[in-house]
C-alpha cells in the first residue's frame, strides 16, 4: 500500500471588526473522512450555499453530506485515490461500493459498469485539478490520462476514476451545481 500523503491544509481568510484582513483558520479542514483500511482520503475544504455567496458566509463545511454541493451553490473537495495496484475487479468494485455507501449516497452509482466499479453521475460542473501523482479519468467511451497540473471539465457525464500508478494520486474537485 502507498504511504499517506500529508493531510491537506487549509486557510480560511477573514476580515476584522475594522475591515482589515487576517488569517482567522490554518491547519487541517474539520470535515476529513477516510475509508478504513485504505489511503482513501476526502477533505470538504469549503462549500457555498448560493451564488453569489455571502463574503463573510459562516464556514459550515461539517454540516456537509454526500457528494453533490447545495442547491445553487458548491463545494470544494481534496481526494486522495490510492492506486489499484493488483486488485481484482471484485475488490475494486467492493471498495467502489463501499465509499459511494459511506461518503457518497447522493450520487448515481453506476454498479456493476463494465468500464469502471467508480463510474457514476452527478448533476454539477465539475473542476478536477490533479495536485499531484496520475490518474485515469474513465468514460462511457474512452479514458483519459491526467497528471500533476492538468484540468478536467466533467459536465454532468458518466465518469469514474481510476489511479493505476504506484503513487497516490490527489485531486482538488470544485463542483457547482447545475440542471440538466
Amino acid at each position: 500500500m502507498s504511504e499517506a500523503l500529508p493531510t491537506p491544509r487549509r486557510a480560511l481568510t477573514a476580515i476584522d471588526d475594522d475591515g482589515r484582513s487576517y488569517i482567522e483558520e490554518d491547519g487541517a479542514s474539520p470535515a476529513e473522512f477516510t475509508l478504513p483500511g485504505t489511503t482513501y482520503r476526502s477533505t470538504n475544504m469549503w462549500r457555498t450555499a448560493a451564488a453569489p455567496s455571502a463574503i463573510n458566509a459562516p464556514d459550515d463545511i461539517t454540516e456537509h453530506r454526500g457528494v453533490l454541493p447545495p442547491p445553487g451553490g458548491t463545494v470544494l473537495r481534496v481526494i486522495d485515490f490510492p492506486p489499484i495496484g493488483d486488485s481484482t475487479p471484485q475488490e475494486r468494485a467492493a471498495a467502489a461500493k463501499a465509499v459511494f455507501a459511506a461518503l457518497y449516497p447522493d450520487a448515481t452509482h453506476h454498479e456493476g459498469s463494465a468500464r469502471s466499479a467508480s463510474m457514476h453521475t452527478t448533476d454539477t460542473i465539475d473542476y478536477a485539478i490533479i495536485l499531484s501523482g496520475e490518474i485515469v479519468a474513465v468514460m462511457d467511451l474512452g479514458e483519459a490520462v491526467l497528471r500533476a497540473g492538468d484540468i478536467l471539465i466533467q459536465r454532468g457525464t458518466a465518469h469514474g476514476w481510476e489511479n493505476r500508478g504506484n503513487a497516490i494520486c490527489r485531486v482538488a474537485f470544485v463542483l457547482i451545481d447545475a440542471a440538466r
